[in-house]
Order: C-alpha cells, then structure tokens, then sequence
C-alpha cells in the first residue's frame, strides 16, 4: 500500500518586496504542515548593468527556524552578520539555522551577474523546536561532491540525501529536528519506490517534469504534493525529465507564532525578537 495524496497545491505566483516568485507554501487555508513553515520556487535573471551586491535579497534577519537554499541554477552569494560568506552554485545547497538571530543577504554572485546569467532557487523555511530557537545561529554549506547519493533499481533516478538517513546513508547536515530530505532528478521513465517513517509528516514538489504517483496519478511541474500519514511509502514513475524534491518530518507539536522573518511560540517573543533586531542584537551585516 502507498501514501495516499492528501492535497495537491499549484504554486502561485506572490510578491515579495517587488520580487515576483511562486509560492507553494502556504497556500489557501494550508497556513503549514509542521514542521515545514514556507516553501518558495524562485527564478531570476541578474544584470552586469548593475553590481551584483545591488541585486538579489539584500541583509534581512531570521530568527526561530532554518531558512534553507536549493540552488537549482545559477550562483547564490550568501553573506551574513556570523561571517559566513559562501557562494553556491546549482545542485548545492545553503542551510542555515537562525536560532537567536541572524542577518543575512541572498545576492548573485559577481561572475554570474557579469554574464547576465539566472537563478533557479527553491528556498523552504523548517521550524524549530522551542528548545532550540534561541540557540546561537549555524551555517552550513554542502557541496556537490559531498552529497550522499543513491539510485533507484533501474538507475534512472538520482537521489541526493539532504538531511537525514536513508538506505544505509547519513546526511552531513545536522538539523534541529529529525528530517528526511531527498532532492532527486530522474530521467524519462524511471521508477522508485521511497519509504519514509510513518511519523513523518510528507511532502514532494515537483520542480521540473512531471511524474505518476501510483494511487494518484500525474502530478505536474510547480505543484506540492502533501500526503496523508498512512502507509509508509510512495511509488513514483518519471513522465519526462523530471526533478523534484521530497520533504519529510517528524511534527514538533508546539504553538507557532509568526511574524514575517521570526518564528517563535508566543506572541511576547516575537516583540522580543523585534526588538533585538533594533537593538543591533541579531549582528550587523556590511557587504
């Protein structure tokens, strides 16, 4: 038996500041499915008419939650108020716990904006537990080659271990809660079968292609996928090229409150978080 979909949500195009992107989550009256708080589906083009630092999200704080980068093209130029300063680049990832509080900056980098070239990036938000909100901030970078990868049967499909334990492999990423995280790219007709803990609350963006879910059927590019937490395993086949991500966590089972860049329990810590902020307490980031 397999997971039966729950719902399927198309992301829709938001705007953020003047940044048009699409938005899978949250969506109509599917505010999360803890412990994931946001998930962005980014595509921009960079200018050499202008600095690359002039470009991209400039420093904005976080504090309560892991912003996470999947850099599907393209460079990202990550800096921040901890000293970090990284930059991606497509098939990598940028994982950064904001605990107690960070400033940080999503930029192109200088060689991509010199050649007019576009990012592809999906950005989640993961919640954290209460007893690790506060926590001092981390940032953490995984490159191509350090990626734990595994095939399916007919090796079609190419799974990258994000976060978590799969099939004998453990992720280098430490997180704040348990997690499995798989990025995966198929081509034309592969088939797998994926088993994820009962526990977990699961999730499958479809970021290129389009594939069939046995017991569903086809599930498009640009859609999320939220499953019920029945049955332990999902049977996917790739309809075409297809590149998706799937996204699965034990829930946290605590309040959430939220405002805009802070994630926290109460509504006294996030005026505490605010004033933090103003306060200078979060760092500062000069570029």
């Amino acid at each position: 038996m397999y997971k039966n979909v729950r719902h399927l949500i198309p992301a829709h195009e938001v705007n953020m500041g003047g940044i048009r992107l699409k938005q899978a989550l949250p969506a109509n009256n599917i505010t999360r499915v803890d412990p994931f708080l946001l998930l962005h589906h980014g595509k921009f083009t960079s200018t050499g008419d202008a600095p690359a630092i002039q470009q991209g999200l400039g420093p904005h704080p976080h504090r309560g939650f892991s912003p996470v980068s999947f850099v599907i093209e393209g460079e990202v130029h990550h800096r921040d108020s901890r000293g970090n300063n990284q930059i991606a680049k497509n098939g990598e990832v940028q994982w950064m716990h904001a605990g107690a509080g960070i400033i940080h900056s999503e930029r192109p980098s200088k060689d991509l904006a010199d050649r007019n070239g576009t990012q592809e990036v999906i950005q989640l938000w993961i919640n954290s537990p209460a007893n690790k909100k506060m926590q001092e901030p981390n940032y953490q970078f995984i490159s191509e080659t350090e990626i734990p990868v595994f095939r399916s049967e007919d090796k079609l499909i190419t799974n990258k271990l994000i976060a978590g334990k799969y099939d004998g492999l453990q992720s280098k990423i430490r997180t704040e809660s348990q997690l499995l995280i798989i990025w995966s790219e198929s081509q034309p007709g592969g088939t797998q079968t994926l088993s994820i803990p009962q526990e977990f609350n699961t999730l499958l963006y479809v970021i290129k292609g389009e594939m069939i879910l046995t017991g569903y059927g086809k599930v498009e590019k640009e859609n999320l996928v939220i499953f019920d937490d029945h049955e332990a395993n999902i049977e996917l086949t790739a309809d075409s090229s297809t590149q998706f991500l799937l996204l699965a966590g034990a829930p946290i089972h605590e309040k959430v409150v939220q405002h805009g860049p802070f994630v926290m329990n109460t509504s006294t810590e996030i005026m505490e978080a605010m004033r933090d902020y103003q306060m200078g307490k979060m760092g500062v980031l000069i570029e």
